[in-house]
């Protein structure tokens, strides 16, 4: 069990002429909670929670969300305290160690990605035998969980050291898939990683450097990567962590797990909704909609028409990571002599008449994390079918954080659910020729 929980009393529930207790616990935040173990056990039935909306999967020291308050913690940390103050190595550091590093340790981890940066030689056959127009996302996946045939397994028992190695590994080396995926897919030939640069540096120079092109990293530029990263970091039992967790619970390897993670991942409802985004807001503009037509189309379910980026299934306020990166969106394109651009303006304009709408405020339809990312990564020249691949990198020292808490956990029990069949009963097979 992580962490401290407070023991509150019993809630009772009658049934079928019985009464039933069943514990009732307080988490470090003041969320309470039904302990439903010994439910089928004392009474026979199951409860019925699609989507998982009101279960509880596990207790975590790791991400606190207050969907009402629109609060987001990291090990007690606020989310814009880690942005204004924290690299996103430091947050990695902090999620997967739990403490944020000290100049000796952070001098160690750096150390420690400049050594597993690189990837084995043999692996680039992989990415030359792709198609060219491979998604990006699928290359990743694949290479991700074909890491445990080069590099050793992270079993429950490792030593400190080796868990070092081996989540440093996964952190550095998936920067280098992703820079090596979008080369392949623009045919060019593939930029290794340099001891002198920093991580999102590295990506940076991975991606945009070539032999017949001088690349100078933008330190503005660095540090809005570093930042969107930091906002991505982890968000507490998301669809793509509870499958890490899920994957995780039957034994499997930590890059099986994570591999998992990233398809879950690509689903246009969780990780892809920033490339959503700007598909919408670039449809918008060449269909030359004007605001008022896009807010009202989106207001009506037989519209084609939705406002991607609004919305979220914890959040019922602003989306606080949406601020910080709704401000640091604006800023870099500033930097970058794009301050009018036309997506950017469309988006600021949507939100603001949204934000006004009855229909909106009725149903806590706010910006979230996705509505300003895209229009940044696009700046920087970042291709749309890398926006997910960027969310994976962020997400990815959440999940290994997840998975190593779930593995040292003894509550945890292989991830099982009931369901409740509702399908024919008592059919009889009939000899083929009397079908029908």
């Amino acid at each position: 069990m992580n962490g401290q929980r407070k023991t509150l009393n019993s809630a009772e529930l009658r049934y079928n002429g019985h009464t039933i207790q069943f514990p009732v616990f307080e988490g470090s935040m003041g969320e309470k909670t039904m302990d439903i173990r010994a439910l089928r056990k004392e009474t026979g039935i199951l409860t019925y929670d699609p989507g998982l909306i009101n279960t509880g999967i596990c207790t975590s020291d790791l991400t606190y969300v207050d969907g009402e308050k629109g609060v987001l913690l990291h090990r007690g940390y606020s989310i814009e305290d880690l942005a204004a103050n924290c690299r996103f190595l430091e947050v990695a550091y902090l999620l997967i160690f739990g403490k944020l590093p000290n100049p000796v340790e952070q001098k160690s981890f750096s150390e420690l990605m400049n050594l597993h940066s690189m990837i084995h030689e043999d692996m680039q056959h992989f990415f030359r035998n792709y198609p060219e127009k491979a998604h990006p996302m699928a290359v990743l996946s694949a290479m991700v969980v074909s890491l445990s045939s080069f590099y050793p397994e992270l079993d429950r028992e490792s030593a400190t050291e080796r868990i070092d190695n081996t989540v440093t590994r996964l952190l550095s080396k998936i920067r280098t898939i992703a820079a090596f995926s979008y080369k392949k897919s623009v045919g060019e030939p593939f930029v290794y990683p340099s001891y002198k640069l920093r991580y999102c540096a590295n990506f940076l120079n991975m991606m945009f450097s070539s032999p017949v092109r001088d690349y100078t990293v933008d330190p503005v530029v660095e540090r809005a990567l570093n930042l969107f990263l930091v906002l991505h970091a982890d968000h507490e039992q998301n669809c793509s962590t509870t499958v890490v967790r899920t994957v995780g619970s039957s034994g499997a390897n930590l890059y099986a797990s994570i591999t998992a993670g990233i398809c879950a991942l690509w689903g246009p409802l969780h990780g892809g909704a920033n490339q959503a985004v700007i598909e919408m807001l670039e449809e918008v503009l060449s269909q030359g909609m004007s605001v008022r037509d896009v807010i009202e189309s989106a207001k009506r379910k037989e519209s084609k028409i939705r406002l991607m980026g609004f919305g979220h299934r914890v959040y019922k306020t602003y989306d606080p990571r949406a601020k910080i990166a709704k401000e640091a969106c604006k800023n870099l394109l500033e930097h970058l002599g794009h301050p009018d651009d036309p997506l950017l303006e469309l988006a600021m304009a949507l939100e603001e008449a949204a934000l006004k709408d009855p229909y909106f405020q009725e149903k806590h339809l706010y910006p979230n994390v996705d509505y300003y990312t895209g229009i940044a990564y696009r700046a920087m020249g970042i291709p749309t079918n890398m926006f997910t691949l960027l969310f994976a990198m962020g997400r990815l020292p959440g999940w290994i954080a997840q998975w190593l808490e779930n593995s040292r956990d003894g509550e945890q029990k292989l991830m099982r659910p009931r369901q409740v069949y509702t399908g024919e009963v008592a059919n009889r097979v009939l000899p083929i020729g009397e079908r029908a």
